[in-house]
This record gives C-alpha cells, sequence and structure tokens, in this order.
C-alpha cells in the first residue's frame, strides 16, 4: 500500500490524490475562505443593469436584516460605470422601509469625476468602480428587515453607461 501522503498511480502512472485527502483539502480549504469574509459586513452585493442602461423602474432592491439595533452603520453606494459615461456625477434615490412599515426617500449625490474629466472610481480598462458612503455612522430604529432601494434621479432615462448598481452595509467596530 502507498503512502496516502505521496497520492496513488493509477494504471498510467499518474499520481493523484485519493478522495478521502481530497475531501479534507477540500474542506479546509472552504473553511479557510468562508473565515476571510468580514464579520461586520451586513450585505455587500451589486447588481448588473442590463445592457448598460438605468432606467427609472429598474430600481435595486436589497432586504438587509439589522439584528443589533443598538450598533451604528455605514452604508456605501456601490457602482460601476464605464468610460463613456458623459455626466462627472450620480443622483440617486434611496428609499427605506423598516419593519415598521415606515417609509423614507432621500435624494443624494455622488461626484464621480474631477471638473477636469479625470475619473474618481478605481479603473480597469474602461471600466471604473466607486464605493461611495452615502449614510454614515447610521442607527437603524429598530431590529428586522429593512427594504432598501436605489434608483437613478437623473434626467436621462435610461441613463446610459452604468454596469452595475449595489450596496454595502457594514457594522461599525
Amino acid at each position: 500500500m502507498e503512502d496516502l501522503r505521496m497520492g496513488c498511480r493509477n494504471k498510467f502512472g499518474m499520481t493523484f490524490i485519493p478522495c478521502k485527502s481530497l475531501a479534507i483539502i477540500l474542506l479546509s480549504m472552504t473553511g479557510f475562505l468562508s473565515g476571510c469574509t468580514d464579520p461586520n459586513v451586513v450585505i455587500d452585493q451589486t447588481k448588473e443593469i442590463s445592457n448598460r442602461n438605468w432606467s427609472y423602474v429598474n430600481k435595486i432592491k436589497y432586504d438587509v436584516n439589522i439584528t443589533d439595533a443598538d450598533a451604528r452603520y455605514n452604508l456605501y453606494l456601490n457602482l460601476r460605470v464605464t468610460g463613456d459615461y458623459k455626466y462627472a456625477n450620480l443622483f440617486t434615490l434611496v428609499s427605506q422601509r423598516g419593519p415598521d412599515g415606515k417609509k423614507s426617500v432621500v435624494r443624494y449625490e455622488f461626484k464621480l469625476a474631477n471638473p477636469d474629466g479625470e475619473w474618481l472610481g478605481k479603473g480597469t480598462g474602461n471600466i471604473y468602480n466607486y464605493q461611495k458612503l452615502f449614510l454614515p455612522q447610521y442607527k437603524f430604529p429598530a431590529k428586522g428587515i429593512y427594504h432598501i432601494e436605489i434608483e437613478q434621479n437623473m434626467r436621462d432615462n435610461p441613463l446610459r453607461e452604468v454596469s452595475d448598481v449595489g450596496l454595502r452595509v457594514e457594522k461599525i467596530k
């Protein structure tokens, strides 16, 4: 019997890892990778905008489960635009409906470029990524599920060259 640490050879002389050893390796890697997530992040998701055309009716919706109403949270807009996006800013409407059913809507402006046209986001090729803080040190009124919607609020409909929009909510340590 061959040493399992060295693997086994099949009839073609190729070395392979036995199933039992492979299972142990995969479980270890899964545990390691899942341990890499930030425990303070409640949600960090991005949704692709079809054909890079964000229309008014295409509201980006998230359900956020708040388990600690005593904590403070930072809320960020995740955004990707192409280099062909024609504005230096982005206006959005962010609506929030809490467990009590009350709805609030706030308009935000996000600066995306300097007056000289230089993009402020991190660029890869023709895509620019942004993570913009829009609600710092926010205290949710109660525990429960909050329904958050992000709607573009520019004059153009659809708003072209927006490829992804998302939300990040993180508990402040």
